[in-house]
């Protein structure tokens, strides 16, 4: 105000702007602001470009938050990468930008802060190829509409991150579990092996954690790869799948099983062949994956042991019998009626072995039967 005031007076702008150390491009522009405003003339304006060159269209605006209704669960980077996948040439802002402008339009609800879980430090098969390591779990239960329970059973590979079954039933047990795999295996074949937790029906508190379910996979010529107790961050890639499933086909739940199903089965089809997956360079799983090359068999060939001096087949409740009546020796309810090979190592002591697997010593001499350490392939066939 004194700057304009002295102007105002007849002071000479060159002197006036030496003296309050502004340059006389900016005296200039600060009278005529005062003609042309008065007192408001005084207070900064703002600062904001007239013009941003990079501005947001508002038809890319428009397809962006109808993708994202689209697809409530999905991220920018997601939405960016399958909106270019359909738009070829199509020019989109950063993921970044697009995130803003979700969290304008109230489309980006705040997570909740969640400590992490510290990484495990053992030992896991890293598949470099599909179907050398598939993931299964059930996925936590929950009430349909009408107050039935639904157990959803998934299927994953761990390389290609392809979801291959994703089935709604009404309890866990082994008969419907091994429909479902023999239905996967049929369509992609026999992967090489299976992770999963220790529940049932995948384990047991038996022998080496056998059940009837691992065993079967063990005569199909596929290892099971079990995670340590309490830790699923160790099968983290098929929990976070989980999460996905949970947001986007139980909340809320679908009235009855039937539509449930179909809520899964939509699900699948847009995760494989839709959804971009950022670990896979933002393209959908089917991209990546490949049938298996071992077919699934429909007729299993009977087991033999020909490395064996003796083939057993066990009782119903899993005991083996040697000599009279009364020599049983239990091994695991899990391979009951299942046939067994003995090799005698030393006189009357024998090893058990199921398919290519040492699974202990019977001592006819003590009469008992010592558990192997491991479930581990034999030298036997190692060496094969």
């Amino acid at each position: 105000m004194k700057f304009l005031t002295r102007l105002q007076a007849g002071e000479r702008m060159t002197d006036l702007c030496e003296e309050f150390g502004i340059s006389r491009k900016a005296g200039y522009r600060l009278r005529d602001r005062f003609t042309t405003l008065g007192a408001a003339a005084l207070v900064d304006g703002s600062r904001a470009p007239k013009r941003v060159a990079n501005r947001t269209s508002v038809e890319i605006r428009e397809l962006l938050l109808t993708a994202r209704r689209e697809h409530p669960s999905w991220g920018p980077r997601k939405l960016r990468a399958w909106l270019l996948d359909r738009h070829q040439g199509l020019t989109l802002p950063a993921a970044s930008t697009i995130g803003d402008l979700l969290r304008r339009e109230g489309l980006v609800e705040p997570r909740r802060v969640r400590r992490n879980t510290p990484a495990w430090m053992g030992g896991r098969l890293q598949p470099v190829a599909p179907n050398q390591l598939w993931c299964a779990d059930y996925k936590g239960e929950f009430r349909l509409g009408n107050g039935q329970y639904c157990y959803p059973l998934t299927i994953t590979d761990r390389f290609s991150r392809m979801l291959l079954a994703c089935d709604g039933f009404e309890a866990i047990d082994t008969v419907s579990t091994r429909q479902a795999f023999e239905s996967v295996f049929r369509e992609h074949g026999l992967p090489e092996a299976i992770r999963t937790d220790n529940g049932a029906p995948f384990a047991s508190r038996g022998l080496h954690g056998l059940s009837r379910l691992s065993a079967w996979w063990l005569r199909l010529g596929i290892r099971h790869e079990r995670i340590e107790p309490a830790h699923p961050e160790q099968n983290g890639q098929h929990e976070r799948m989980h999460l996905d499933l949970k947001k986007q086909t139980t909340r809320p739940a679908a009235p009855t099983p039937l539509q449930q199903q179909e809520r899964f089965d939509s699900f699948l089809h847009e995760y494989n062949h839709e959804r971009p997956h950022e670990a896979l360079g933002q393209t959908p799983p089917a991209r990546h994956h490949l049938p298996s090359l071992r077919p699934f068999p429909e007729r299993q060939p009977e087991l033999t042991y020909p490395l064996h001096d003796r083939t057993v087949v066990l009782s119903p409740s899993g005991h083996l019998r040697l000599g009279g009546r009364n020599n049983g020796y239990f091994i695991t309810s899990a391979l009951g009626r299942e046939r067994v090979g003995l090799r005698e190592v030393e006189h009357r002591i024998w090893l058990v072995t199921y398919v290519d697997h040492d699974l202990g010593l019977i001592d006819e001499r003590r009469h008992c039967f010592e558990p192997a350490d491991a479930l581990e392939p034999s030298e036997e066939s190692a060496a094969e």
